[in-house]
């Protein structure tokens, strides 16, 4: 991961505002001989005795599932929307372009659980993305018994603890004024992720030049 100061995001609601916006995670690690493994899921970001949690649940019987057993360490990388930065769009042309994007990298130690933990992540994950409708088809609590039965055999939750955050929200804070301006109102002309970007840009302009307050 780039390590530029100012690049950075240091405050922790931030950074766990951002997780719970982009929740869908690459959640990484190696098994026995070494091998990366990788799988994409939905996690929530809790904060517990000063410490962030990351919590989710995973298929049994995969390369990631056997890894995780043998090997508790591991990184869940956040993205969010990103957008290609034109060096046309600079105060001084002739240098290179660049991408704009948001990351966050949480490592950690993950523990896989089951039972009643296993069936609180699934009524926590079912709830929430059906918007909090307890009476939706697909709560947990309102799927036949049969079916659930065999549902919790095949899968676990997971829990992380998180020993090391960091991140890289790389919106030209390097550039001039009016090169910053600039992008901004060239990326809100782009497609969603540009406009996306651009108004990230727009909420740290006074951070970004102080002077300006």
């Amino acid at each position: 991961m780039y390590n530029l100061p100012y690049h950075k995001a240091k405050n922790e609601q931030v950074i766990k505002e951002f997780v719970e916006r982009y929740p869908f995670a690459f959640l990484t690690g190696c098994d026995a001989q070494n091998r990366p493994v990788a799988t994409q899921v939905p996690v929530f970001i809790d904060k517990k005795d000063d410490q962030f949690v990351l919590q989710g649940h995973i298929m049994k019987n995969t390369d990631h599932h056997k890894a995780f057993i043998q090997n508790d360490q591991v990184l869940a990388v956040f993205t969010g929307r990103h957008s290609y930065v034109s060096a046309t769009w600079y105060s001084n042309p002739n240098i290179a372009s660049t991408w704009n994007y948001m990351s966050v990298h949480m490592k950690g130690t993950i523990r896989l659980l089951e039972g009643e933990p296993l069936k609180a992540v699934l009524r926590r994950t079912s709830l929430h993305f059906e918007n909090n409708n307890p009476s939706s088809t697909t709560i947990y609590d309102n799927l036949p018994p049969e079916y659930t039965a065999r549902l919790i055999h095949a899968i676990v939750a997971f829990e992380v603890d998180v020993t090391e955050v960091d991140t890289v929200f790389k919106l030209s804070q390097d550039r001039d004024f009016q090169s910053y301006l600039n992008i901004i109102s060239k990326l809100k002309a782009q497609d969603e992720d540009g406009k996306v970007i651009a108004a990230e840009m727009e909420k740290r302009t006074l951070d970004v030049f102080p002077e300006l307050k």
